[in-house]
C-alpha cells in the first residue's frame, strides 16, 4: 500500500522561479509510489507569486496554496504548513532550487530505514561568498559549544520528517521560532544526507546579512542563556579589575607620595564599565523582549485564503 507524502514549500517573492521548481518537483513526485501532496505558503508576497500559486494549483490536483494575511517571516510560514500538512512523511524545502527536489527519494529511503527525521547536510555550496560560508560555518560551531540541544552542522532546513516528528513539532507553540533549533529538539532518530547545493536559480535571495544576523541571535537566544552567564562574568571581571586597580592607585598615593593620575585614567575607567553594563543590559533586554513577546500568546500566523487541494488538517 502506498504511503502518504507531502512537501512544504514556504515562498516569499518567489514569482520568478516557482514554474521551473515545480516542474522539478512534479517529475520527482512522479516516480514516487505514494499519495502525495505539495503544499505551497505565500508569505505576504508582494510580486505574482501568489498568483503563480494560484495557477500551479488550478493546474495541478496535488498542489494546495495558502496565503499568509501578511509576512510573518519563514519561521511562521514553515509553520502554517505543518499545521495544515497530513501525512506520513513530510518534506520542507525552499522554492529558490538551490537546494534540489532530486535528493527527495534518498530522503525517502532513509526514512523508510527507520529515521524520523533525515536533514540535508550541505557539502559544496555554489553561488556563495567566502564570507557567506565561513560565517555560516561559524554559526554553527558557535551554537553547538553554546546550546545544550546540539545542531547538525551547515544543515538548513530542507528536510524530511515522519508522522509523529510533526505532531511533535506542532505541539511546540513558542512564538521566537527558531525552527532549525526545534528540528533537533525533538530528538527521535535523526540522520543526514550530504548534497551538493546550488546556487539560487533565480531572483534575490532574501536574505541579507543583517537578517542573517537577526537569525543567530534569534537561534542563540532560544537555545542558549550562555549569554546572560558571559555578562554575568564580565561584570564581575570588571568590577574585581576596578577593584585591583583602585587599590592599586591608593597604596602608590599612601606610600609613595604618587599623584593619583586624573583624566585620562578616569575617562578609560568611566568608558570600560559603562560599556560593560550597557552591553549587560543589552544582552538582559534580548531575553527580556522574548519573555514579553511569549506573555502576549498572539497566533504565530494568520490565513488570508486558501486554494486547491485537499480540505485542511485538522
Amino acid at each position: 500500500m502506498p504511503f502518504s507524502f507531502a512537501v512544504i514549500v514556504p515562498a516569499y517573492n518567489e514569482a520568478e522561479v516557482l514554474v521551473d521548481f515545480h516542474a522539478r518537483l512534479g517529475a520527482v513526485l512522479d516516480g514516487i509510489d505514494a499519495v502525495s501532496q505539495i503544499i505551497y505558503v505565500d508569505d505576504g508576497s508582494s510580486d505574482d507569486t501568489w498568483q503563480r500559486l494560484r495557477s500551479l494549483a488550478d493546474a495541478d490536483p496535488r498542489v494546495q496554496a495558502l496565503r499568509l494575511s501578511r509576512n510573518f517571516g519563514k519561521e511562521a510560514a514553515m509553520t502554517a504548513g505543518f499545521d495544515e500538512v497530513d501525512a506520513d512523511a513530510v518534506v520542507i524545502i525552499d522554492a529558490d532550487l538551490q537546494d534540489p527536489p532530486e535528493l527527495i527519494p534518498e530522503l525517502i529511503a532513509r526514512w523508510q530505514d527507520g529515521n524520523d527525521v533525515v536533514y540535508a547536510t550541505r557539502g559544496e555550496r555554489d553561488g556563495e561568498t567566502r564570507t557567506k560560508r565561513f560565517t555560516s560555518a561559524a554559526f554553527y560551531r558557535v551554537m553547538e559549544r553554546l546550546s545544550d540541544t546540539p545542531l547538525p552542522r551547515d544543515t538548513g532546513d530542507f528536510r524530511l520528517l515522519s508522522r509523529r516528528a510533526v505532531e511533535a513539532l506542532r505541539e511546540l507553540r513558542e512564538r521566537q521560532r527558531f525552527m532549525k533549533g526545534l528540528f533537533a529538539w525533538i530528538g527521535y532518530r535523526q540522520t543526514s544526507v550530504v548534497y551538493h547545493r546550488d546556487a539560487r536559480h533565480a531572483g534575490r535571495t532574501k536574505w541579507n546579512y543583517w537578517r542573517l544576523t537577526n537569525l543567530a541571535v534569534e537561534g542563540i537566544t532560544s537555545f542558549s542563556t550562555a549569554p546572560l552567564r558571559v555578562a554575568t562574568w564580565l561584570g564581575v571581571s570588571a568590577a574585581g579589575l576596578a577593584f585591583l586597580y583602585g587599590l592599586w592607585v591608593l597604596l602608590k598615593a599612601l606610600i609613595w607620595g604618587d599623584p593619583v593620575r586624573g583624566y585620562p585614567t578616569l575617562m578609560v575607567v568611566i568608558l570600560f564599565l559603562g560599556g560593560a553594563q550597557l552591553l549587560a543590559l543589552g544582552v538582559i533586554g534580548e531575553y527580556v523582549g522574548r519573555t514579553y513577546s511569549e506573555a502576549k500568546r498572539r497566533p504565530l500566523y494568520y490565513v488570508e485564503s486558501r486554494h486547491g487541494g485537499r480540505p485542511p488538517f485538522t
